[in-house]
């Protein structure tokens, strides 16, 4: 095309306009997003915050599209059921959140943890019995935390782990029965705690808070509204009140135990083992094994008084291969190679846990051999009158090493067992006869 030399052509004139009408349209488009608000609530500024008001909307879900910007957002007195996942994706530097009297059930994984800038936090007047307390972890600015008037029954003892900046928190008038020693401990700048009218259990485990709040600096209104549910002797009694209670942690030792009660036990070898636990209140009993094949987890008892397998408890032909009784004996009939391992028993109760272990494993009579953990040891057999004894020699490898030999005789011949964990030089403390076998047995804790 020829153009007059000095004149602007049509064309070019064309598209300067239309490269200029885009830069408008983008920037008004830009500008239209930056003041978006939801079409239900009201957006501004007021006093330095960009607040988003979304209350008494009658809303059952967050709405989406509010501006990137916001501080403050409001959704009070609505009917959302649950916050899902990314709730508030849109809204990173919110620093005050206000979700008080909805119908809130479920705060799932993820709602919440979005918010690291987040100051306050108003959950109250809910129907909150599924929470997601990891969220927690990342809302590190959090001052105000107001959970009351919602169905909680549990709070893990690490749910505060991350809110050292927390002033106030409000628990009261939720369906807690226990708290974890050392729930509040985190808590280094809190100086205001309700938690009054929940149901507790005024046992053992509620003592360590009773104690605290009877020392702490930090400020728990209605106290005499801090009351026991249970037991029903103590219901009504405000805990401030609570007389002293004969509480202990666990303590156990693992030993060996010639009676088994009465159980019937089939023919053949049978390592027998006793965990004699104590405790206020009565710890429950658990078994870990370590064997060749892999670990086995046992919560104890999983047989009867018969050796039969409880309803539940997984067992060939009706007998577990490791019998847990209700009295603290563990039997493993027909005792063999693949029953070599560490055995430990643990017991946990309101106050804390203990633990106690023995290796076990198969040696040949007057041969040397290595116990589960690689140990070596060699042991002699003197036949006697009907059963075999032993040297009790060992060859350990470290200080704090030693093996114990036990033999089991039966016909055709005599076998023993180590077992890691006895004193070297001892003398078994008894042996007794189950069906056709001889147990000679050894075993102390360590």
């Amino acid at each position: 095309m020829k153009t007059t030399p000095g004149k602007t052509s049509v064309i070019e004139k064309d598209d300067g306009g239309r490269m200029q009408e885009l830069r408008l349209l983008c920037w008004a488009v830009l500008l239209g997003l930056a003041r978006a608000c939801p079409e239900p609530c009201d957006c501004g500024e007021k006093y330095g915050f960009q607040i988003a008001d979304c209350a008494y909307r009658d809303l059952e879900a967050v709405p989406p599209g509010f501006p990137a910007n916001v501080t403050t957002l409001s959704l009070s007195a609505n009917r959302l059921p649950s916050l899902p996942e990314g709730a508030f994706r849109e809204v990173p530097l919110l620093q005050s959140l206000w979700l008080a009297h909805n119908e809130i059930r479920v705060v799932a994984a993820g709602a919440l943890a979005p918010l690291g800038q987040l100051r306050s936090l108003d959950l109250s007047h809910n129907r909150i019995s599924d929470f997601a307390w990891s969220d927690l972890h990342n809302l590190s600015a959090l001052q105000l935390l107001k959970m009351d008037s919602n169905e909680l029954t549990f709070i893990p003892r690490d749910a505060f782990r991350s809110l050292r900046a927390l002033r106030s928190l409000q628990l009261n008038h939720n369906r807690l029965h226990a708290l974890a020693e050392g729930t509040f401990a985190p808590l280094t700048a809190l100086s205001h705690l309700q938690i009054n009218d929940n149901p507790f259990d005024c046992t053992c485990g509620i003592v360590w808070f009773k104690t605290w709040a009877l020392t702490t600096a930090v400020s728990i209104p209605e106290q005499d509204n801090i009351t026991c549910t249970s037991p029903h002797v103590l219901k009504g009694t405000p805990l401030n009140r609570l007389l002293p209670l004969p509480c202990s942690a666990p303590s156990v030792q693992l030993t060996y135990q010639p009676s088994q009660d009465g159980a019937e036990l089939r023919p053949g070898f049978v390592l027998a083992l006793h965990c004699d636990v104590e405790g206020q209140p009565a710890p429950q009993l658990h078994w870990h094994i370590q064997t060749p094949g892999g670990a086995v987890e046992i919560t104890s008892p999983n047989v009867g008084a018969d050796g039969r397998a409880l309803p539940g408890a997984l067992a060939a032909a009706g007998r577990p291969r490791f019998q847990a009784f209700a009295n603290g004996s563990l039997l493993i009939p027909d005792f063999g190679k693949l029953e070599e391992g560490t055995y430990s028993c643990l017991a946990t109760n309101e106050l804390g846990s203990a633990e106690s272990s023995v290796n076990v494993a198969l040696a040949t009579p007057g041969e040397g051999g290595e116990d589960a953990l690689g140990r070596r040891f060699h042991g002699k057999a003197a036949e006697g009158k009907g059963c075999y004894t032993v040297d009790n020699e060992v060859q350990p490898s470290g200080p704090e090493d030693n093996v114990v030999i036990i033999y089991l005789s039966r016909a055709g011949g005599p076998e023993a067992a180590a077992v890691g964990g006895g004193a070297p030089g001892k003398q078994p403390p008894g042996l007794f006869l189950l069906g056709q076998s001889l147990l000679l047995l050894f075993l102390t804790s360590f």
